[in-house]
């Protein structure tokens, strides 16, 4: 390398950030706490009401604050200093899981408490992540941003395999005297309580690079920027509309109880290993991916593994063995990290600096909708036909997505490199009108 050439940033270049360290423990905490507090509540309606519907209405409750709030949250993440919107809502977060923990412990059996919790708690994630997006780049150097996302990625995946197993472990564990009354939901609620108070805490210490912030007023046309910004940016609009609708017709993760409980025959112990397993694939993809970075044919590469994502969703959904089951969902989670990278480094790198919270709001709606809303589909669809062959159509679904999308969006197929310039250029070629 000659010394006028730029220097590659090292598959560690990111930790050089004593910000990005700190967040990236604190996010560690707050997922593990975060996913044994799912498999908990998962569990606990699930044995309280046996019905596939009302567990599916769990994503229902968490994504609906993303609808209603799209234009809000994202506006005050380009308006407000972020690292004090992500402590303001995850202290509504704390709240909540406090009075989950209350309602748990007391022995109260009120469904309803249980969803306007969780209601609550969606709105603290629809007003927290555009924030916690758009504050990324602004821990690292720009040239570090794609390693950043990688090992953020890593993070994310590690805690998601702790955080069920966590979940169920505590779930199943037997205390005995006047601690028997914390055995079951109550223990896991009490542990995510603990997680998000270190959260916070890290969080605090945070000291982000400053950037050009949006001063405009609150008025529905500066909120709806981002939504018109999306809409024109092909590529983008491209590569966030693919995840969504792979991962909502493709979401197996919301039936987990009903395979673990009658088709596999696994238990609760059995469910978090079966919620742990996606993201043991994507912690592979992820450590791999950081040694071995994405040079070419990125976009490519994300179409191939979406539709690998759709076929491992068929396999684990006509299953019967729990072994061919977690190898299926391996795979589900390193193919699903692969457009994770790929369409976080899309948004975050092709997105103006000023826009980058209106446009994560957007981006949230396209999240919820294959993540949260996508468990409310699954559990109507199950309703109607069945967990298996709700599994297996939408795999098929997922499929068939990935086909149609790499011939209306010529812009994603094509995508080489995840660097800044080529990523704004090609959103800024679909781009017909100046949009600030």
């Amino acid at each position: 390398m000659s010394a006028a050439e730029p220097r590659q940033p090292g598959a560690q270049s990111a930790f050089a950030s004593p910000s990005f360290r700190n967040y990236q423990v604190a996010r560690f905490l707050v997922i593990l706490g975060a996913e044994a507090q799912s498999v908990a509540v998962a569990w606990q309606i699930y044995q309280l009401t046996h019905s596939a519907l009302l567990l599916g209405s769990t994503g229902l409750a968490l994504f609906l604050p993303s609808i209603l709030f799209v234009l809000p949250a994202g506006h005050t993440a380009d308006r407000y200093d972020r690292k004090r919107v992500i402590l303001t809502c995850y202290g509504l977060q704390l709240v909540c899981s406090a009075a989950l923990f209350a309602i748990s412990y007391m022995g109260l059996r009120s469904i309803i408490t249980i969803y306007v919790l969780l209601f609550f708690i969606g709105v603290g994630r629809a007003f927290s992540g555009p924030a916690a997006s758009a504050i990324l780049p602004q821990l690292v150097p720009k040239e570090s941003f794609v390693n950043a996302m990688t090992w953020g990625s890593a993070v994310f995946q590690t805690a998601n395999i702790s955080g069920p197993a966590l979940g169920g472990l505590l779930f199943t564990i037997a205390l005995h005297g006047q601690a028997a009354r914390l055995n079951g939901a109550p223990l896991v609620y009490l542990v995510t309580i603990v997680m998000l108070v270190g959260f916070l805490g890290l969080v605090s210490t945070l000291q982000p690079r400053r950037e050009a912030t949006e001063k405009k007023a609150f008025t529905l046309e500066a909120m709806l920027v981002g939504m018109r910004y999306v809409k024109q940016a092909r590529l983008l609009l491209g590569s966030i509309s693919l995840d969504m609708f792979a991962v909502l017709l493709g979401g197996a993760v919301s039936l987990m109880p009903i395979f673990a409980q009658d088709i596999l025959h696994a238990g609760a112990r059995g469910l978090g290993v079966l919620r742990a397993a996606p993201a043991v694939g994507a912690l592979i993809m992820s450590v791999t991916l950081a040694k071995f970075p994405i040079k070419r044919n990125a976009g490519k590469l994300m179409l191939v593994c979406v539709g690998i994502f759709g076929a491992a969703t068929v396999g684990f959904g006509l299953s019967k063995s729990i072994p061919f089951s977690l190898v299926m969902l391996v795979i589900i989670g390193a193919t699903d990290n692969v457009s994770v990278i790929v369409r976080s480094s899309i948004l975050q790198l092709g997105t103006p600096p000023q826009m980058r919270g209106r446009v994560s709001a957007v981006n949230a709606i396209f999240l919820g909708t294959s993540n949260e809303f996508g468990e409310f589909e699954s559990g109507v669809t199950a309703q109607w036909l069945g967990a298996v062959r709700a599994v297996v159509l939408g795999g098929i679904g997922s499929m068939m997505v990935t086909g149609l999308w790499a011939v209306f969006f010529p812009p994603l197929r094509k995508v080489n490199t995840l660097t800044t310039e080529e990523l704004l250029a090609a959103n800024a070629t679909s781009v017909s009108e100046p949009i600030n």
